[in-house]
C-alpha cells in the first residue's frame, strides 16, 4: 500500500509563494456587488441551441448584483422546471424550452423580462 504524500506547503491560491517587499498588503480584498432591487433589473431571455448539440437552453442574462444572488435564482428556476443547468459567465442556463415557466416565476418575483429571439 503507498504512503500518502504530504504537503510541503499551503497554497493560499494568489500565486504569491514568497516576497521582500515589506509595504506589500497581503489582506484579502473582497469586493462584492450591491444588490439591486428586482423591480430596478432588466432580464433577457433567450432559447439557446448554439454549441449544444442542437439540444435547447433556456438562457437568462443581464443580472446585476452578487453572485450568490445569481446562484440562488438558478437554483430556484431549475427546481420551477424540474431540469438541470447550471450558472455560468453572469447567465443562468436552464435546460429545455421553458422560456414560459420561467417568465412568469421571473415576473412573480418582481423582475422585468423581455424575450430576445424568435
Amino acid at each position: 500500500m503507498a504512503k500518502p504524500k504530504k504537503k510541503r506547503f499551503e497554497s493560499s491560491g494568489d500565486g504569491l509563494v514568497f516576497s521582500t517587499n515589506r509595504e506589500l498588503d497581503l489582506t484579502p480584498v473582497t469586493e462584492e456587488a450591491e444588490a439591486i432591487a428586482p423591480g430596478e433589473q432588466l432580464l433577457y431571455l433567450s432559447l439557446d441551441r448554439k454549441q449544444r448539440g442542437g439540444k435547447p437552453v433556456t438562457l437568462v442574462e443581464g443580472f446585476e448584483g452578487p453572485g450568490m444572488e445569481l446562484l440562488v435564482l438558478g437554483k430556484e428556476l431549475k427546481q420551477l422546471c424540474g431540469v438541470g443547468g447550471s450558472v455560468k459567465d453572469g447567465c443562468v442556463l436552464v435546460q429545455g424550452d421553458h422560456r414560459d415557466k420561467v417568465e412568469s416565476a421571473l415576473r412573480a418575483k418582481g423582475y422585468q423580462v423581455r424575450r430576445k429571439g424568435g
